[in-house]
């Protein structure tokens, strides 16, 4: 076994809730510790603490990756009325990953992980899609209202000064009906632009974005002006310099050329696009355990995870003392990508490559049939071992002690 390699600058770690948090604890006293020293700043940001500190911890760990450049994310859960009895919380907090998008202004960019002993649903993908998702605005941050009598609904828009500047009918209801408004922001929108052209640059492939601006001949149309200005203006030079390209098809174009693609490609999509199809694309590609997440910030900082939530149901097995077989692959890319991106910003190559290591064992190990249940229900051929949660994690450590040499 080479040296142990030691990250030289510090990764933000925020830890997270239930299976997620079990097997969070796993990978690090299995896989990682043993075979690199990290220099960590670390956060609780499960459910309990973060009902403890009024959710501070979570503004303050947003602020620490701002400040060191990286960060690593365990699954947390986003209360609803349900939790908040069980936990007994005294509110229902915001989602954690809401507020981190928020601060550090960022775009999540979804990325498969193809394993040859798994083939996509969809027959002409070899190559991985990546899903670039517009964190703000949209349904997200709407104003909704439900109409139960006649009424006229407008949208009216009022400078700072107090002068109307708009006035427009929505609907003249004649009964019951529903309203919904909803905004987005120039800077916002440009951010992601940004976002998605650096990250596109950093991968090398090309950059493909949709919206409906036949429809939404100002709110689409917005986004679409806006990606065309900063292209033009900032990256067009940078993209052929890289020999990649950038296309704006309508929407319904940009999923047709999707569906008939070999991948290779980052798909920028506004913000319920993204939920939405980055969910089909991980079904499409195996399940979400096999998709890694990253949210990049306009300034460069980057914060990994895995896309999936914290397996509730698997977590309640296990306190019951009931085997699992949970699968772990993408939280254990989301610290692959940390240290990665950790030993390329510091100038330590043995930190980078022992993140490669990793991957790769993960990657060999179920290419080899060893497995958890949710993969072996997809695996061709047939999985040669199927593994409880632990097992899994120990067994990829295992294949790693024979590449890290």
């Amino acid at each position: 076994m080479p040296a142990k390699p030691a990250t030289k600058n510090v990764i933000v770690e925020l830890d997270g809730d239930e299976m997620t948090r079990v097997m969070w604890k796993m990978v690090k006293e299995t896989l990682l510790a043993p075979f690199i020293d990290m220099k960590i700043e670390y956060y609780d940001l499960g459910l309990e603490h973060r009902e403890k500190t009024g959710d501070k911890v979570t503004v303050d760990s947003a602020n620490a990756i701002l400040k060191h450049g990286v960060g690593v994310k365990c699954a947390t859960i986003t209360p609803n009325a349900e939790r908040v009895k069980e936990y007994k919380l005294t509110q229902e907090w915001k989602s954690p990953n809401g507020t981190i998008r928020a601060i550090l202004d960022g775009t999540v960019f979804r990325r498969p992980i193809m394993v040859r002993n798994i083939t996509p649903t969809v027959r002409t993908w070899k190559k991985p899609i990546i899903v670039g998702r517009h964190a703000y605005g949209d349904v997200y941050r709407d104003v909704e209202y439900k109409v139960t009598v006649p009424a006229k609904a407008e949208l009216v828009v009022t400078g700072a000064d107090g002068t109307e500047l708009s006035r427009q009918v929505v609907h003249q209801f004649k009964g019951g009906g529903v309203l919904l408004a909803m905004h987005n922001l120039d800077a916002s929108i440009a951010s992601f632009a940004k976002a998605c052209f650096e990250y596109a640059l950093d991968q090398k492939i090309d950059l493909w974005f949709g919206a409906k601006d036949t429809i939404s001949k100002t709110y689409d149309v917005r986004f679409k002006d806006i990606f065309e200005q900063v292209f033009a203006k900032e990256y067009k030079a940078k993209f052929d310099a890289a020999g990649i390209q950038f296309s704006y098809t309508l929407i319904d174009d940009t999923v047709a050329r999707v569906m008939r693609s070999e991948g290779n490609i980052l798909w920028a999509c506004k913000n319920y696009d993204g939920d939405v199809l980055s969910d089909m694309v991980a079904s499409a590609f195996g399940s979400l355990a096999m998709m890694t997440s990253v949210l990049v910030s306009p300034q460069g900082c980057m914060e990994f995870e895995a896309a999936h939530g914290t397996v509730q149901r698997h977590y309640y097995k296990h306190l019951k003392g009931e085997p699992t077989s949970t699968n772990s692959m993408a939280l254990i890319f989301a610290w692959t990508g940390g240290l990665r991106k950790r030993g390329e910003l510091d100038g330590t190559p043995e930190v980078a490559a022992f993140a490669d290591a990793v991957d790769k064992a993960a990657l060999a190990t179920v290419e080899k049939g060893v497995m958890t249940g949710d993969l072996a229900r997809l695996a061709e051929p047939k999985a040669a071992n199927v593994c409880g949660t632990g097992e899994f994690i120990a067994e990829i450590a295992s294949t790693l002690r024979g590449i890290w040499k």
